[in-house]
């Protein structure tokens, strides 16, 4: 329990310090743009290298456990099927950046279709995972934690060099585990294009009627 509650201390640490999210009222822009998955972003035009194997449109999500939140239990989101996978990919959900982007996701996301599972996930713990859920009041979502090794981010090119956390992304996942839509924020201070996604979803389930 020590090492973990180290390894959170020093996330939030290294985030606030970082990536500017000390500052309690931000104004976030949102980038339209996209890195490349296993490439690099930027923080404040300092690349960041981006470590593991890029995951790509067209291709399956690679199979890798993550933990979820709520259950403790593993879940593999390449066995998903039946279900649009929306995932909203976060650095750490204790900084006002990621907060909005899961609040956007939580709150505008509510009129996607109910064939699109909203997802969000971090190397955060999954108790801080659940933690902030509640608070945020945000608990129609689920969780997933790649705070043991970084799996999830190694097997789609998004793991950060140096920091290890995740980098600040969107991808969409059709009903048969294919992916279909990618965003890697460029900066990572910067917000995904969420309506952009949202609107990518709405097809997919269009699609698969």
């Amino acid at each position: 329990m020590g090492g973990m509650k180290n390894f959170v201390t020093l996330s939030i640490f290294l985030m606030f310090s970082f990536f500017g999210c000390a500052t309690s009222q931000l104004q976030i822009p949102f980038d339209r743009a996209s890195s490349q998955p296993g490439t690099q972003v930027s923080y404040r035009g300092n690349p960041v290298k981006l470590l593991g194997s890029p995951v790509s449109v067209g291709k399956p999500l690679p199979s890798v456990e993550v933990v979820d939140a709520m259950s403790m239990k593993d879940v593999d989101l390449s066995k998903e099927r039946g279900s649009i996978l929306l995932l909203s990919i976060v650095p750490s959900l204790d900084t006002p950046v990621c907060e909005e982007q899961t609040h956007y996701l939580g709150e505008k996301g509510d009129r996607l279709p109910g064939s699109v599972k909203r997802i969000t996930i971090s190397r955060d713990t999954p108790f801080a995972q659940k933690r902030f859920a509640k608070e945020a009041k945000l608990m129609d979502l689920q969780y997933l934690s790649d705070y043991k090794q970084g799996d999830f981010g190694k097997s789609t090119g998004l793991l950060t060099e140096g920091l290890m956390l995740l980098a600040r992304s969107v991808i969409l996942v059709d009903k048969e585990g294919i992916v279909r839509y990618i965003q890697v924020v460029p900066e990572m201070t910067h917000l995904p294009d969420m309506e952009r996604a949202f609107a990518r979803a709405i097809e997919l389930a269009r699609e698969s009627n």
